[in-house]
């Protein structure tokens, strides 16, 4: 069962607040200071990036979200010159700064988001089928409206556990020929309609199915493991890594990115064809998770986890997708089209 399905605002959830999560606990992993460079990955309402600059650290913040980026626009102006704001993808981070002492990342949808029902990302409140954090490529309604069932059952499978994926994804191929689906409460009433729902489901039907679209059509799994990647890259030795996640895909695939970059292979007199590999960041404690009080104060934070590492003198590896164990999805591209949502 995947982690925070119950409460998770990042699906649906009542009224989100701009709380950054389990804060103290990420100020005390990246441990900035006056003099230092960290890069927030994911800026959002810029929770983490107020408290790193509080500590004197320098910030470049990162987000491929327009609307938080202007909105970050008076905090880089009043930073005095420590803060930098760039509009990009996180999964970029290492050609928006040559090297840091610190990167957060705090994966997926922010509260901002999930507030704005005409971004499309929460049938809280009706809205256009779009879920596009970048506000640019192939959207929701693109996926519903031209993926094959195969397809969709695929992505609602795996990205959503969503033990229904196929039934919903043959009422969604047959249901959009007559009438293609391009608002968020069309498509999660058809998928309560379809499969129904009883009195001791906790969470709405169309949950999971949501949740697969957003995650599918911002690729956010792939671009959180390029980020990975990336953060080795721009490190210092000494340099501290920190990200949160919210789904156990998400923390499945840091996991497995600090574990195999913990791992050191060095050969010896006895096995002189071992190949020599370095390990490129050592472990900072295991998966935090926050505790009641801030659980009461920000039920976005219930399904949180924090995982912490710290960068050595090693050189970076070159990226290798296989460690993630990810397995192969359709493309992101419309039938015919050459670019993600190109008409």
């Amino acid at each position: 069962m995947m982690a925070g399905h119950g409460d998770d605002l990042h699906a649906v959830g009542g009224p989100a607040r701009h709380i950054p999560v389990l804060l103290a606990e990420v100020l005390k992993a990246l441990s900035p200071k006056a003099g230092e460079v960290i890069v927030d990955g994911t800026f959002g309402a810029g929770g983490y990036t107020r408290a790193i600059l509080a500590s004197g650290a320098a910030v470049v913040a990162i987000d491929r979200d327009p609307d938080a980026i202007a909105a970050g626009r008076d905090l880089e102006a009043q930073s005095e010159g420590k803060l930098r704001v760039v509009q990009a993808p996180f999964s970029t981070l290492d050609e928006q700064v040559e090297s840091a002492d610190g990167v957060v990342l705090d994966i997926g949808v922010s509260s901002m988001q999930i507030d704005q029902a005409e971004r499309g990302f929460s049938f809280r409140a009706d809205g256009p089928l779009d879920m596009r954090m970048a506000q640019a490529g192939l959207s929701a309604a693109d996926v519903v409206n031209s993926f094959k069932a195969g397809d969709l059952a695929r992505i609602f499978g795996f990205l959503g556990e969503e033990r229904h994926a196929g039934r919903i994804a043959r009422m969604i191929e047959s249901r959009r020929e007559k009438n293609p689906f391009e608002r968020t409460l069309d498509l999660a009433d058809a998928i309560e309609t379809h499969i129904g729902r009883a009195p001791k489901d906790k969470i709405h039907p169309a949950t999971r199915v949501f949740q697969a679209l957003r995650i599918f059509v911002n690729d956010e799994l792939g671009e959180l493991a390029k980020a990975l990647f990336a953060a080795e890259r721009v490190l210092k030795p000494g340099g501290r890594l920190a990200v949160v996640t919210f789904h156990s895909l998400e923390d499945r695939i840091v996991k497995r990115f600090i574990a195999d970059r913990a791992d050191q292979v060095t050969g010896s007199r006895h096995m002189p064809e071992a190949q020599t590999r370095l390990a490129t960041f050592r472990k900072a404690g295991g998966g935090v998770t926050p505790d009641d009080a801030e659980i009461s104060a920000n039920p976005r934070a219930r399904s949180a986890r924090l995982r912490a590492a710290i960068r050595t003198e090693a050189p970076a590896r070159a990226g290798d997708f296989a460690i993630f164990g990810l397995p192969k999805l359709p493309s992101p591209k419309l039938p015919g089209a050459n670019r993600p949502g190109e008409r």
